[in-house]
């Protein structure tokens, strides 16, 4: 029996004899299956020829990132807080120099997920800090490829995590899509971490939103709107995508006239 690990996604699936025929999480119009098939790898194969890095980003927090890169690419961040430190997504890969390191941090108390394709590895992560709670929304549920009593399926519109550290449903990329606000981020002005629910463009200046972004599909206004509407009421003035993709300042005003430019060039 095997934990398979899909190579597209870097999702973990529930322990079987063989891998699955496909990828739940890949097979659907907001991902897809690689050109060469289907293809599956495990943690023990990850960890023969990968490994994590931990680098500072500002005071407080640490941007985590496989290298080789793995499947999607995306870099979780951990979260210091007097309370208890938040690990915000998550990889495929956890090993123990990663633990040694995030222990040396003041370890992990909570683990909260954006959206299915960042589910990983999440079940390893939780167990590798004594099987902390992986916070997920609800709406997302039928997305769990590993269930586990470490999960915690939190209902609503928000819900803090920790002192100054608050999820948010914002929608759109999935119906449990969420965003993270930590009041203490950017030197007190306040940090959004948004990772593709709001994904920080080249031109930092802007952000954007998709339904899907290999498949270049775009996302309704409504849902646009419901996005901007949901963060709104934070106080936050830099934004970090799910990879080193940072809106550095005034990040308030670029989702607003982001929702601006993006409405306008979908209405035509």
């Amino acid at each position: 029996m095997a934990n398979y690990i899909c190579v597209t996604c870097g999702v973990q699936y529930a322990d079987s004899d063989q891998p699955p025929a496909r990828c739940r999480i890949c097979d659907e119009p907001r991902q897809y299956i690689n050109s060469n098939g289907q293809q599956w790898t495990t943690l023990e194969d990850l960890r023969r020829d990968h490994h994590n890095v931990l680098e500072p980003v500002e005071p407080g927090l640490t941007r985590i990132y496989s290298e080789p890169r793995i499947a999607i690419g995306q870099n979780p961040l951990l979260v210091q807080t007097p309370s208890g430190n938040v690990l915000w997504d998550c990889i495929s890969l956890v090993d123990d120099a990663t633990v040694e390191a995030i222990n040396a941090l003041g370890g992990i108390s909570a683990i909260a997920i954006s959206h299915p394709h960042f589910y990983d590895s999440l079940v390893e992560w939780s167990r590798a800090f004594g099987g902390v709670p992986v916070y997920l929304h609800a709406a997302d549920r039928q997305w769990v490829m590993r269930p586990d009593p470490a999960i915690r399926f939190w209902e609503g519109e928000t819900h803090a995590l920790a002192e100054g550290v608050t999820l948010i449903r914002c929608g759109g990329h999935f119906d449990g899509s969420t965003a993270l606000h930590w009041a203490g981020g950017a030197a007190g002005r306040g940090a959004l971490f948004s990772s593709d629910t709001i994904m920080v463009c080249p031109d930092t200046r802007y952000v954007t939103f998709m339904t899907s972004y290999p498949n270049l599909i775009p996302m309704s206004a409504s849902k646009v709107q419901k996005i901007a509407a949901a963060v709104e009421p934070f106080a936050f003035d830099r934004i970090y995508g799910g990879w080193q993709n940072i809106v550095r300042q005034d990040a308030k005003a670029a989702i607003a006239r982001s929702v601006d430019r993006y409405i306008a060039a979908i209405t035509g």
